[in-house]
C-alpha cells in the first residue's frame, strides 16, 4: 500500500504554531477546527504552502520562514506622522491603538497608533509581523482530498 502524500491541488486539514523570536504567535489549536488548505489557492503564505508539499497524514515539521517571505520587510516609509488637524475632531486615539483608515481613493489599509501628542499623530502601518522571521511548527492532520 502506498502512503498518500500532498500534492498540488489536494485539500489539507493542518494544526500549526507560529512563533517568532519574541514567542508564541498564534497556536491553530485555539481555533474550533483545524485549519483546511487547498495547495496552489493561496490561502496561505507560498512558503507554508510549499512546506505542505510531499507531506503524509499525521508528520509533523518546522520551518522557519524569513522576513522577506512571510509578511515582508518592515519599511520605515510606512510610519506616518499627521496633524491632529487632519483627523475627525470626536477622534479617541490611544498608543497601541489599531485603527482601519480608509483613504479618500476609497482602499484601506491597517494601522497602529505608536505615537501622539496634542497636535500630531504617528501611525505604523506595517503588518505587524513585518521584519520577522516566523517559526511554524506543522502537523498535517488528513488529506482531505487527494
Amino acid at each position: 500500500m502506498t502512503v498518500s502524500k500532498v500534492k498540488a491541488g489536494d485539500t489539507v486539514k493542518v494544526h500549526y504554531k507560529a512563533s517568532s523570536t519574541e514567542g508564541l504567535i498564534f497556536d491553530s489549536g485555539a481555533l474550533p477546527e483545524p485549519l483546511l488548505v487547498t495547495i496552489g489557492h493561496n490561502q496561505v503564505i507560498p512558503a507554508f504552502e510549499k512546506a505542505l508539499l510531499g507531506m503524509k497524514a499525521g508528520e509533523q515539521k518546522s520551518i522557519t520562514i524569513l522576513s522577506d517571505h512571510a509578511f515582508g520587510p518592515y519599511l520605515k516609509e510606512l510610519i506616518t506622522v499627521v496633524s491632529r488637524k487632519e483627523l475627525p475632531a470626536n477622534i479617541n486615539l490611544s498608543q497601541g491603538q489599531h485603527l482601519q483608515i480608509q483613504q479618500p481613493d476609497g482602499s484601506v489599509f491597517f494601522a497602529k497608533v505608536i505615537d501622539l501628542s496634542d497636535d500630531f499623530v504617528n501611525f505604523d502601518a506595517n503588518h505587524p509581523l513585518a521584519g520577522k522571521d516566523i517559526t511554524f511548527d506543522i502537523h498535517l492532520l488528513e488529506i482531505v482530498n487527494h
